[in-house]
């Protein structure tokens, strides 16, 4: 059993176009050795499914471009026709807009964007937030993944660098100051990596994913929770992503850290220190994704089997490439390098059990949760 994925995004990618390329990309995948796919549900603040959760908020049931169409029930039927697992992708996660000043999301609901401690929205690299530490927007967030496991045959859900997530320079609106006051009398420091301050915030963060884990659980408990964040310690420091804490407290059936390092001796080193550290004894979570394609870049054939091989040395079970359209350039050059050799022979996907994804209770984590609730809406 291995973890055989690969993400498909909208950008620089023709796969969403027609159901006629879908079903192509599906034949394609199947044929390469490769059974879990991820396609996007969820980016640049739209969706690819026809959404009552966007049409209700925002008045736009789904991304323009697919209007008539419903991009996500396609996958899933063309994917099932040749026996991939499907789990959708909310890339977009907590993120507005990209250069946008907010986007449509900010246009309707500006009182939902995440502040820095000069009062400005929240901009890093170019993307603007969503407060996540806002019980409504996470509702948002919430609702628009509780639609998709409800409405679709999907194998479960991810999130990833952005979900859940937030620049660490935000959490600096009023009531997030609040409600930081009301428990540590006094206001939040102007260092916005100050540790005690660092932590706090990634663990209403870690709260609210734990209220996510269980509620999709509560849908169809077979359903995975899968989430691809950034490497920790960077992660928590830079987006206060507590990725050994989702993991200590089962709240992640399994994780993909982006490993997207150009060379394999600097993807070896990492991967030696997740193994040694936040997954020393609970590898079967964990299945690296693995930069194929971004731009000019392309792996190369050699550095490809050096990681999956490496991989298995270290007891991975398994690795995710971004993205889709590294596997077709050059007349599918890496596609054949796969199918040839690390994907010659089929591989199972891992069910839940084999994931050691044993159930066990959030209550505490989800009381935590309720009463964050409860002391916005007093406050608000």
């Amino acid at each position: 059993m291995e973890t055989r994925g690969v993400w498909l995004p909208t950008t620089g990618s023709e796969v969403f176009k027609s159901r006629e390329r879908i079903a192509e990309a599906m034949d394609f995948l199947a044929e390469t050795g490769f059974n879990v796919v991820f396609p996007v549900v969820w980016t640049k603040a739209l969706t690819l499914y026809p959404s009552q959760v966007m049409q209700q908020t925002f008045g736009v049931e789904i991304d323009p471009l697919f209007v008539g169409r419903d991009p996500l029930a396609e996958v899933i039927a063309e994917a099932r026709r040749v026996g991939l697992k499907v789990i959708a992708w909310f890339e977009y996660g907590f993120a507005s807009s990209y250069n946008l000043n907010g986007g449509m999301l900010l246009e309707k609901k500006p009182e939902w964007g995440a502040r820095d401690r000069d009062g400005n929205l929240v901009n890093k690299n170019g993307f603007e937030w969503l407060n996540s530490l806002d019980p409504q927007v996470q509702n948002f967030m919430l609702n628009l993944v509780l639609e998709v496991v409800k409405n679709y045959d999907v194998d479960g859900i991810q999130g990833d660098d952005r979900l859940p997530a937030l620049p660490s320079e935000g959490g600096y609106d009023h009531l997030t100051v609040q409600l930081y006051q009301q428990q540590f009398r006094k206001n939040p420091p102007r260092n916005p990596q100050d540790k005690q301050w660092l932590q706090w915030r990634a663990n209403i963060l870690t709260d609210f994913l734990a209220h996510l884990y269980q509620k999709v659980k509560a849908v169809n408990p077979n359903l995975l929770v899968s989430m691809a964040p950034n490497i920790h310690d960077w992660a928590l420091k830079e987006y206060l992503q507590d990725s050994p804490k989702w993991l200590e407290q089962k709240i992640v059936d399994t994780i993909h850290p982006q490993i997207y390092r150009r060379d394999f001796l600097s993807y070896k080193s990492i991967i030696d220190q997740l193994v040694k550290k936040q997954f020393a004894v609970m590898s079967s979570r964990l299945a690296p994704g693995i930069l194929m394609k971004l731009g000019n870049y392309s792996i190369s054939a050699e550095y490809l089997m050096q990681a999956i091989e490496y991989n298995r040395d270290r007891g991975i079970s398994g690795e995710v490439f971004f993205f889709y359209e590294g596997l077709r350039d050059n007349n599918n050059a890496l596609a054949k390098v796969l199918q040839n050799n690390a994907y010659a022979q089929s591989a199972s996907f891992p069910s839940l059990s084999d994931l050691s994804a044993d159930n066990v209770s959030n209550s505490k984590l989800s009381s935590n949760w309720h009463n964050l609730l409860k002391f916005w809406r007093n406050i608000s």
